[in-house]
């Protein structure tokens, strides 16, 4: 990581990590579904240590789930200190991504093949993010729909906010 990567305090912009894993997942995908793939979304984003400026950076990624036309690509950040050999594990994260035909249009991808006891636990996981983040879509639906202010003002209290207008307007 080169310093032009850093922040003010010499970490590595989020950002950057992002994009590098972007790719790596782009990468992983395409190779697998054999055609162009895009990126929908991103889960798990926590940048769990710093990646400071001098450190070689390793990015490992996994197909650990294909759906008809989407794709879920796992990837672990590593980070390396040369001078003290120090490894840390900076970051997890999944993203999903949808194969696209010539025109453009989702495209159906190869099956995936479970050769080991993790890939088929990578597998397994996949699926239940997948229902979890459907769970959570639906019930953050119920709820932000049921979410007024007017009806709700005790929600705020406690909080570090200060509501400036008048709530019942």
């Amino acid at each position: 990581m080169i310093p032009a990567y850093a922040n003010f305090g010499g970490k590595i912009h989020g950002g950057i990590l992002l994009s590098l894993m972007d790719k790596v997942a782009y990468a992983a995908a395409s190779k697998h579904a054999g055609t162009y793939c895009v990126t929908v979304s991103v889960d798990g984003v926590n940048f769990l240590q710093p990646v400071e400026v001098g450190e070689l950076v390793s990015l490992l990624a996994s197909v650990n789930y294909v759906g008809r036309t989407s794709l879920l690509v796992g990837i672990k950040v590593i980070a390396e200190d040369v001078r003290s050999g120090t490894v840390k594990h900076t970051n997890t994260c999944y993203f999903t991504m949808v194969a696209k035909d010539d025109e453009g249009r989702p495209t159906v991808v190869p099956g995936l093949s479970l050769e080991t006891p993790e890939d088929s636990r990578r597998f397994l996981e996949a699926i239940k993010r997948r229902e979890f983040k459907d769970q959570y879509r639906q019930e953050f639906d119920n709820v932000r729909s049921r979410l007024a202010l007017v009806e709700q003002p005790y929600l705020l209290e406690g909080e570090r906010c200060r509501v400036d207008y008048d709530i019942n307007q």
